[in-house]
């Protein structure tokens, strides 16, 4: 990585630094840093920012990237939009989420997220975006900016995200899944801080998984890695969004867990459920949660199938890859310790002791903030890495 890369990154992460600090953290030849640093300087991404405290002699000067710096994390989910506006230290200025139906397809959905945009801009004295980062709820081509065949987005099929964005704000946009979005974001500023090989598992209205090893998002050859969601776990088995059936996010996740609490509260299985389906006239994971902890048998053994099943497939993946973390976040992930400890329970009898020895499977720390944190992140690695 170039100097410039590894200043910038350092400004971001530790804040103000001075001249002589920078130099000891990438231990490079102050004369060689002192010509880095004017050219960050003129390319308007650092300045200067008063003296540091003295180590002995004369104190040095503090540098820091601009305060100006903007970057805009977009986070789509099936049935959500999360966006934040960060400085360059990814430190949120802006925040606002609102429900959101990504079946309406690209031009609506995009079209909300550049209204947003503009008015969180106006609103925080945000006058440009130095770059957007934003994650899709399917699989995505990384390279091309672009979302391929997503089995419950129809319409966005190829769709130009990037350029889009591009066209409306005039930056650089970046594009990936959601699933390596909230991984990146939960290894930067989660659980999972500074942990390299990693498996995050986003349950929500479907499953998938960010995978990192050695510290990078492992996107496979054309992006689609990680997408444990369709992986079949039973020959028979419900039909999925993908077209096949016995996928795994066709027995679990959040659109399994309304489909099968609806058919308990239906044909009488849990009086809790069925209560609830009168009053409100549907139901939700949350729903199964709470009732659960009420202590309804139907529930508590919806969620244990569901917990079963997934560490059913992370057992195999865990002999596969050999994570040191498995972090467990997305909205079904809010059914909590009861889910958690079924998932553990799987997968530490299903995998060998060398790999499950030190593994440490958690709830996700970030919660619905993963998403927005790592679109932040691959926001300001976007820019930055420009000065490679």
């Amino acid at each position: 990585m170039s100097i410039q890369y590894r200043v910038l990154s350092l400004l971001r992460d530790l804040g103000p630094l001075s001249r002589a600090q920078l130099s000891d953290e990438l231990e490079v030849a102050r004369p060689r840093l002192l010509a880095e640093l004017e050219a960050l300087i003129a390319a308007g991404k650092v300045l200067e920012a008063g003296r540091a405290t003295s180590r002995g002699g004369r104190p040095s000067t503090l540098v820091q990237l601009d305060p100006e710096i903007r970057f805009a994390a977009v986070d789509l989910g099936a049935s959500s939009i999360d966006i934040e506006i960060t400085d360059g230290g990814l430190k949120p200025i802006a925040s606002y989420a609102e429900a959101a139906d990504i079946r309406k397809g690209p031009g609506a959905v995009l079209d909300r997220v550049n209204e947003l945009l503009n008015e969180m801009a106006d609103t925080s004295g945000c006058t440009r975006f130095d770059s957007i980062g934003i994650g899709l709820p399917g699989p995505v081509s990384f390279k091309e900016g672009i979302s391929v065949s997503p089995p419950i987005m129809p319409g966005w099929d190829r769709f130009p995200v990037r350029n889009t964005l591009t066209d409306a704000h005039g930056c650089p946009v970046v594009v990936d899944n959601d699933v390596n979005v909230m991984a990146l974001g939960e290894r930067y500023a989660g659980v999972a801080r500074s942990v390299d090989n990693l498996l995050f598992v986003k349950i929500g209205s479907g499953i998938g998984c960010g995978v990192q090893v050695h510290g990078q998002i492992y996107r496979g050859s054309e992006g689609s890695a990680g997408d444990i969601g369709h992986i079949q776990v039973a020959a028979e088995g419900p039909p999925c969004a993908c077209g096949k059936t016995g996928c795994l996010e066709a027995f679990f996740g959040g659109v399994a867990l309304a489909r099968d609490a609806t058919a308990a509260a239906r044909s009488g299985q849990s009086p809790a459920l069925a209560e609830r389906l009168a009053a409100e006239g549907g139901l939700t994971a949350v729903d199964v949660a709470e009732c659960a902890a009420g202590g309804d048998v139907t529930c508590v053994n919806l969620i244990r199938d569901g917990g079963h099943r997934v560490g059913q497939v992370l057992a195999t993946l865990v002999s596969f890859i050999n994570p040191s973390m498995i972090v467990i976040g997305g909205g079904v992930s809010g059914l909590g310790h009861l889910l958690l400890a079924e998932i553990r329970s799987v997968v530490y009898k299903g995998s060998l002791p060398l790999a499950t020895g030190n593994l440490q499977i958690v709830l996700s720390e970030l919660g619905p903030r993963a998403g927005v944190a790592g679109a932040a992140l691959l926001a300001s690695e976007l820019v930055f890495k420009s000065h490679l």
